[in-house]
């Protein structure tokens, strides 16, 4: 399928802007532009019961979370949710909207964690605040009017990473498990050689430059990247996993990893759905303003929220 006209013009626009590149920007730089880019992204009202902050335990410090709370009788399922960013960029504040179509549309409360951030904190420091974050609500969810018994997980590219890594740790230390993983887009292995990367590696918004920058950033050594907490996809197994939710970008370097990623939880015997959007481009839900594929999959998030959580 062609590229979606509607993201060519997102592409273009990027082009005509020029825009710098992430990796000719230092960290705090880059996280700068990627602020001022969300917030130049008009969503429109998205009216919720209540949005609140809240700093729960972190292994290092307190951890900033949002707490988006839509109309409904409590307790509410739940969805933890981890921003993407190449776990160098990004915060609540990025995906403040994405968290608010998704719990106004799943009629779910969702939690974004400000998880630390790349070089500042490597590996595996993003990984332990989520598998934090993840215990904590397990053990407060009633705190917030939210049942424990249906907690969703998921994420954005680097989030999605961490979500599905999160749910690693919980069962190998036999934690309280979610009951779904919602990864859009994940990031599941550390290489750069499969036919999506050189397909896709220029061009598309992300590029493979950017991800051996972010990759680069996040982890202490190349040998790290060989860790399933670092590449699920090398997670010798992933049996007992929580049934999930894959949606994927045609035009993504990220595809193919992604796509090997969800064949290998069906092959685990994991209850596991696939969903490529064939004209879409990496981060495509966060320009749901503009583009329909985006709202198409939002409402379909939406949906298997709605059938894992919602009626359990």
């Amino acid at each position: 399928m062609p590229l979606d006209p509607q993201a060519r013009q997102i592409i273009e626009q990027a082009a005509a802007a020029t825009l710098p590149p992430y990796p000719t920007l230092t960290p705090p730089e880059a996280r700068r532009a990627m602020e001022q880019r969300a917030a130049g992204i008009e969503w429109g009202p998205q009216p919720l019961a209540a949005v609140a902050e809240l700093q729960i335990p972190g292994p290092g410090a307190e951890l900033n979370t949002r707490v988006y709370t839509p109309d409904g009788t409590t307790p509410l399922p739940v969805l933890l949710y981890f921003h993407g960013g190449g776990w160098v960029l990004g915060s609540v504040e990025t995906h403040d909207n994405l968290c608010r179509a998704l719990a106004m549309a799943a009629g779910c409360i969702v939690i974004s964690v400000d998880y630390r951030l790349a070089p500042e904190n490597k590996f595996p420091a993003a990984a332990l605040d989520c598998f934090a974050a993840l215990n904590w609500l397990s053990a407060n969810a009633a705190r917030l009017g939210a049942d424990p018994e249906r907690i969703a997980i998921g994420g954005d590219s680097s989030g999605a990473n961490l979500a599905t890594v999160t749910c690693l740790m919980a069962r190998e230390q036999s934690r309280p498990m979610p009951i779904f993983q919602l990864l859009f887009y994940p990031v599941t292995n550390f290489a750069f050689d499969t036919p999506s990367y050189l397909e896709n590696g220029e061009g598309y918004m992300l590029s493979r430059d950017d991800m051996k920058w972010f990759w680069n950033h996040y982890l202490p050594s190349d040998a790290d990247g060989r860790n399933a907490l670092a590449s699920p996809l090398r997670a010798v197994d992933l049996r007992g996993l929580p049934p999930t939710l894959v949606i994927t970008a045609g035009y993504d370097p990220l595809r193919d990893e992604a796509e090997a990623y969800a064949a290998r939880l069906k092959a685990a015997g994991v209850s596991t759905s696939l969903i490529r959007y064939e004209g879409m481009i990496h981060g495509f839900l966060r320009w749901a303003p503009v583009l329909d594929e985006a709202r198409k999959a939002i409402d379909q998030a939406a949906e298997a929220l709605k059938s894992a959580l919602v009626y359990k």
